[in-house]
């Protein structure tokens, strides 16, 4: 039998605030396989988009470890990390986190260039057709509808055909009809690129149609998991984060979530 793709070991995240400690995930395992798809829901503050983070390797668990394709994400450090993310990760905001002075072409093909692809500009505007943009590729976001600015981020996300999709709350940002047609795209470009997904969402129809779903309580995961009994290394609490939309396209930076939300 292999290997998992996704392996989530003992992970347990504590902050400091003005009352002591507090813990905001607590004992997290459990295990997917390569194209394997997974939502993780709960209530607002379970800890949900901090679980995300730190499945990318953008936020680091307090104990307990990640690891992607055999590779432990925090035996690594942050530059190895981010490098290893941006050729293995794919990232779907709810609030798109394109970069708003380049273009729908320049957003999707800003990935590869910083992996040196001298095909840059072939796979991004190959891309950018394959999500229905063909005619949206000089046009800024700012001009860019909600659902041309979520189409555009998943050709970013798609176009280094990553190993790993994690999307964060991916429709939270558009009505209900603009949601349905951008969630069948994703669900289609991951059915395509064999890729395994993780994706937050508050929408049950939505986490319905994932092969597994992981519900998260007060920090504890209640549903859906496979704890694992192996101990596993602590590690240090995490530095403060970067923008977002910086990290979606490189790789690099903080949190999912702003310095200090940690829902």
């Amino acid at each position: 039998m292999s290997s998992p793709l996704i392996e989530v070991l003992g992970v347990t995240k504590e902050v400091s605030d003005s009352t002591g400690r507090l813990t905001i995930l607590h004992e997290i395992g459990f295990t997917l396989a390569e194209r394997q798809s997974a939502a993780i829901v709960g209530a607002s503050g379970s800890g949900k988009s901090t679980l995300l983070s730190i499945i990318a390797g953008l936020d680091t668990p307090t104990r307990g470890t990640v690891r992607l394709a055999g590779t432990d994400l925090f035996a690594l450090d942050e530059d190895a990390r981010a490098e290893w993310r941006a050729r293995k990760i794919g990232f779907v905001f709810q609030s798109f986190q394109l970069l708003a002075n380049l273009t729908a072409l320049e957003n999707v093909m800003l990935p590869l260039e910083l992996q040196g692809r001298a095909d840059a500009h072939t796979q991004a505007t190959e891309m950018l057709r394959h999500v229905g943009l063909a005619e949206r590729l000089g046009h800024y976001p700012r001009v860019l509808s909600g659902g041309e600015q979520q189409r555009v981020a998943l050709a970013r996300a798609f176009v280094v055909r990553p190993a790993v999709l994690l999307a964060d709350e991916p429709t939270g940002s558009l009505d209900f009809a603009t949601g349905e047609t951008v969630m069948q795209l994703m669900f289609d470009l991951n059915r395509e690129a064999g890729t395994t997904l993780v994706l937050v969402t508050h929408d049950r129809a939505i986490a319905a149609r994932c092969d597994r779903q992981l519900r998260l309580e007060a920090g504890r995961l209640v549903d859906g998991g496979d704890p694992r009994p192996e101990s596993v290394p602590a590690v240090d609490v995490c530095e403060a984060g970067r923008d977002p939309a910086v990290s979606a396209a490189t790789g690099r930076g903080g949190s999912l979530t702003p310095a200090g939300d940690c829902t």
